[in-house]
């Protein structure tokens, strides 16, 4: 490599450093580490959360030994029915005492806030993705040259693609905030928040149309 190329690689450098000391008018806006988030799209999805609930529930002392009731909402979506016989299947399961009558019982009350997302702005690939892409592509002309079958290029390339392809899915701009609380008069004696994404032709599983609604909140 010339000592031009050096050269203007340590110029490069060295006024990238001085970008740090200089001053901004506003916060620069900065991304955050990566994370995963699932997608909600099956009842069976439901069963996995109703589960998980339902053993945080049975590990809390508080909760272990007292009757539970789990509060469903009238009317109710499609998912807080579903839920609250999930829930209650659970519970009963992890050797829960699931009462029918609020009255006397700690009380299970889920709740559910559907987020839509109107302005995300560009959100780029997982890291990986486009290097997945451009080997995937060279993978495939590569043969054209020295192979007498160039198709069969497309095999390995193909069972990799099987092999990954069911952690693939859009990231959307529909959300939903499940929250599942435990209560006795005034006390929160268990609470627990999840967070998934869902299709958004699917939103009306969670989110109520009408606007009257019984809570179980006094």
């Amino acid at each position: 490599m010339s000592l031009r190329i050096w050269g203007a690689i340590c110029l490069a450098a060295t006024l990238s450093g001085c970008f740090k000391v200089n001053t901004s008018q506003v916060p620069m806006a900065t991304t955050w580490e990566m994370s995963d988030q699932q997608r909600m799209q099956a009842a069976h999805h439901w069963d996995v959360l109703a589960r998980n609930e339902a053993r945080g529930i049975m590990a809390n002392q508080r909760l272990r030994s007292r009757p539970l009731y789990v509060f469903s909402p009238q009317p109710a979506t499609p998912f807080e029915r579903g839920y609250h016989s999930l829930l209650e299947s659970q519970l009963v399961q992890q050797g829960a005492l699931v009462s029918t009558q609020p009255e006397g019982s700690v009380i299970i009350n889920p709740s559910v806030q559907v987020v839509t997302h109107s302005d995300r702005g560009s959100i780029r690939p997982p890291p990986g993705a486009l290097t997945f892409l451009a080997a995937g592509v060279a993978w495939a002309f590569q043969p054209l040259n020295h192979w007498s079958e160039p198709a069969l290029a497309l095999i390995p390339g193909a069972a990799l693609f099987d092999a990954f392809s069911g952690n693939i899915t859009e990231v959307g701009n529909t959300e939903v905030i499940i929250t599942t609380r435990a209560t006795e008069f005034d006390t929160l004696l268990y609470s627990s928040s999840n967070i998934y994404y869902i299709n958004a032709g699917d939103s009306n599983h969670y989110e109520s149309r009408s606007g009257l609604r019984v809570s179980s909140q006094w």
